[in-house]
């Protein structure tokens, strides 16, 4: 990662160009083409440095629940387990602990009823059982990780 893939993560973690050509506008600001920005967040996507691009809203607020999971998953089931996590698309991320639970994800849906069911699902295809453990107050921390200082 160079300087220019630095700069180009500071301003599009939190500050994405909301223009009919946001990548010839990051370009502007790092002095680069817009397709030159393109291949380079393409690249770092590609490579996994960027695990996802898009834009963050409150579920909440939206009228969707949202839920903190817990599995205690064999160490050689971890892959498949994860990789059956992952097919949802309201998993926002998810992570290994190192003690019995050892795997942890946030899942959101569009209400209770349809995050059990994808729990449920994800149960039935894993045989490993989940812990739904929905917030009872939420605490929203915003975090950049300042790539160019």
């Amino acid at each position: 990662m160079d300087s220019y893939d630095k700069r180009i993560l500071d301003i599009i973690q939190s500050h994405f160009p909301l223009v009919s050509r946001p990548y010839d506008e990051v370009g502007r600001q790092v002095g680069l083409s817009g397709d030159e920005v393109l291949v380079r967040v393409r690249e770092m996507k590609k490579s996994g440095l960027i695990r996802r691009m898009g834009a963050n809203f409150n579920s909440h607020t939206l009228g969707w629940q949202s839920t903190l999971c817990a599995a205690s998953v064999p160490e050689d089931r971890l892959d498949a387990f994860v990789a059956e996590v992952n097919k949802h698309d309201g998993v926002t991320h998810n992570y290994l602990r190192e003690n019995e639970y050892n795997v942890w994800f946030a899942l959101i849906a569009p209400d209770m009823d349809a995050v059990e069911a994808i729990l449920a699902s994800i149960t039935e295809a894993t045989g490993i059982k989940i812990l739904n453990l929905p917030a009872s107050t939420l605490f929203k921390i915003k975090v950049d990780f300042k790539m160019d200082k």
